[in-house]
This record gives C-alpha cells, structure tokens and sequence, in this order.
C-alpha cells in the first residue's frame, strides 16, 4: 500500500549563509528531494524517506529536528508537516519555535483545519489580494473557501481565484522541487588594501581554493576547469583557465592549480584588490576517475580531507584549514 505524501517545511531561523548550505546539505542525508527556501528554510519531501528509515513521518521529522539542534546549538528549527507543500509551510508557521507542528492529511479535515486562519497565511495572499477580499466582507480562509468559484473571479480575475480557492481547500500538487547543480562555485577575497606581497597573494589564494574544494565536496560535485581572475587597483582585471588532469574536488590537486595559475601571471610588483577563483564545467561526483597511484600518501591525503570534512561540517568551516591559509 503506497504511504500518503508526506512533506517537511523547516525554518532554521537566522542563520549564515555557511550554516544554511551545511543545513542544506543535513537534510539531503534523510531524503535527496530538497528544495531551499532561502534565506533561512528548506522543504523536503519524506515520503520515500518513510520506508527506508522504518518511521512515520513525524518521528522521522523529530529526529531530523534533534539533529539539527544537536550540530547546530544556536539554531532552533520550527518545522511544520503536512501532505503537499502549502500545508507544510502553513503547519510550520502556526508552530512556537522550536516546534513540530502536523497540519491534516485528510482534504475535509485540512479544510477545516484551515477555516479561523486569517487570509494572510494563505501563501500568495498578500496585503493588496486581503484588503479586496476584505471589502467583500472574506476575512478568513474558511470564508474564501466557501466563496464559489465564480464570485472570486469576478473579484480577483481566473488566475488568482482559482489558485486561492484551491489553497482554501489545502489543495496544493506543486511538487518539491529541487534545484539544479550550480553551474559553477566560486569564492572571492578582497585584500583591505592594495596587495603587492606575492606571498599574501598566494596565502589569500590558498584559502580560496580551500573553500572552493569544500563546497564541491559538499554539493557532490567535481570539477574539470578552474578559473583565476585578478583584480588590479586600475580595476582592470586578469583571467587565467587551466584544464586540471583530471576532474576532481580534491583540495590538494585544485590548490596546485590554482598557484600555478597565479604563478604563470607573474605579477611581480602588481597591486592586488581582489582573488576570485571559480570551479568551472562540473560534474556528478559519481562520475569521477582517479588516476591509480603507488604514493600512500596520496590515500592518506584523501582519507584525512574527509575526516576533516566532517569536522568542518559539524562544528563549522573555520575549525579544520590549512595553515598557511589566509587568515
């Protein structure tokens, strides 16, 4: 017997930029069909996720939430459950933070779930759509869904009415949608001033190639081209591509790059105002090959850079880097 859709909106509240992609990434380990809601929310369909973790929804939701909590103590996430995503979203805003809320999976129950709500939690019902609806004497959604449809189209036109009627009801069959691979993943630094030190340009390179490497790593992704682009105090500027040996998110192999890169644009005297380094024509981890090699050490850098991986994806980016890092 196939399980009801079962779909989690979660509001981490603020949050970095940093922590949102690693929050991100975290709930992609409970199902692979996340969609981001930036700044600070996702949604995730769990309804595959239900079998494989021998849970219902809610108790898998429950321990989605603890491990959040767990890895990321500042942030408290209000998550909401419900069968399509407008009742997800409705169910995780009607919560305290810091809670679970369930919104109804049954279509006269989620009506009625729905009907004291003021129009407002409808998602596209906004200030302008409420203050028509109100002049009409509709103040809550239970009044829009008793509305008929034909009275509505006469007040908001085809479109609007029709969606809002649907929404009314708990009527949503947009799916999750999850995004498609960046194009590219880039990283930038700006010196405080004009950087004529080659070897502060190198240090502030490193640093970038780091960063660049841990979010192909992150997003499962490799890369088979890498760009460097200076920035000079004329603001004009300077791009240099290399093809790397093979495509990889190994931080070793892309920090090679990325300084010979640098290093064949001998800029000797030039003044520096910004590194920008960009992993270009990516790729599906999986398809990855290595070259075989008889250096043990190359092993050992590889089974090192996912151990710190996951250290730097638990208690953040900044606890594991290079030494000779920019700082």
């Amino acid at each position: 017997m196939s399980r009801p859709p079962a779909i989690l909106y979660v509001h981490f509240g603020p949050v970095t930029d940093a922590d949102y992609r690693e929050l991100g990434t975290l709930l992609t380990q409970f199902t692979p069909i996340v969609q981001t809601c930036p700044p600070d929310a996702a949604l995730a369909d769990l309804t595959g996720a239900l079998r494989l973790f021998d849970r219902d929804a809610a108790s898998l939701a429950a321990v989605l939430r603890l491990r959040i909590t767990a890895l990321f103590g500042d942030t408290t996430p209000t998550l909401g459950l419900g069968p399509n995503p407008l009742l997800a979203r409705i169910a995780a805003a009607d919560g305290a933070p810091g809670t679970l809320r369930t919104a109804p999976t049954q279509s006269d129950q989620a009506a009625a779930y729905l009907a004291p709500m003021p129009l407002g939690r409808l998602p596209g019902c906004g200030p302008a759509t409420v203050r028509t609806l109100n002049r009409f004497g509709l103040t809550t959604i239970g009044q829009l869904a008793a509305t008929p449809t034909a009275t509505l189209i006469r007040i908001l036109g085809t479109s609007a009415a029709r969606h809002l009627h649907d929404a009314a009801h708990g009527i949503d069959h947009t799916p999750v949608q999850t995004a498609a691979p960046a194009a590219s993943i880039s990283a930038e630094h700006r010196f405080a001033r004009d950087e004529l030190d080659a070897s502060l340009q190198h240090r502030a390179l490193l640093a970038l190639a780091d960063e660049v490497g841990l979010r192909l790593r992150a997003s499962r992704q490799i890369a088979r081209t890498l760009t460097l682009t200076v920035h000079y105090a004329d603001r004009s500027t300077t791009s240099r591509t290399r093809t790397l040996p093979e495509p990889t998110a190994h931080g070793a192999a892309l920090i090679h790059a990325a300084h010979t890169a640098l290093s064949a644009l001998a800029l000797q005297r030039a003044r520096v105002r910004a590194l920008t380094l960009r992993a270009e024509r990516l790729a599906p981890a999986g398809a990855a090959t290595t070259q075989l090699t008889l250096d043990p050490s190359d092993d050992r850098a590889r089974r090192l850079e996912a151990v710190t991986d996951r250290l730097r994806s638990r208690f953040g980016h900044h606890v594991v880097r290079p030494a000779a890092a920019w700082i």
